[in-house]
């Protein structure tokens, strides 16, 4: 797949489709991405090499969640949260995107039954 620079290192799709995601990055120390969300992804860092700091945005306290992920550890972003990540080392990481599905996502307009 193709390797897009960032202001902040690079970033390569690994993986996608509609449900699913998985794009390998490569931050250099000190590099950070935008304060942003997602609305509806949720979103995790896996650390192949290095450490980020994770700053998670909560919306319902006024608290900020820092994280500091190492070599093996996964950290994880529900959607609707701003979030950002800042190399503490230089780092490989993976971000992992994907969505839940609703399990109660269904409308009827009958009930079942059997046939006599």
């Amino acid at each position: 797949m193709k390797i897009q620079g960032k202001v902040w290192g690079l970033t390569q799709e690994v993986f996608k489709n509609q449900n699913f995601e998985i794009h390998r990055i490569e931050v250099n120390k000190g590099g950070y991405c935008s304060k942003h969300k997602h609305n509806h992804k949720i979103n995790a860092f896996f650390i192949e090499r290095g450490k980020l700091n994770i700053k998670i945005y909560q919306t319902d306290y006024d608290l900020v969640d820092d994280t500091i992920a190492s070599a093996g550890e996964l950290s994880i972003v529900k959607p609707g949260l701003y979030h950002e990540f800042e190399a503490l080392e230089n780092t490989i990481a993976y971000e992992i995107y994907w969505v839940d599905l609703n399990h109660d996502d269904i409308e009827r307009k009958s009930v079942g039954g059997e046939v006599d």
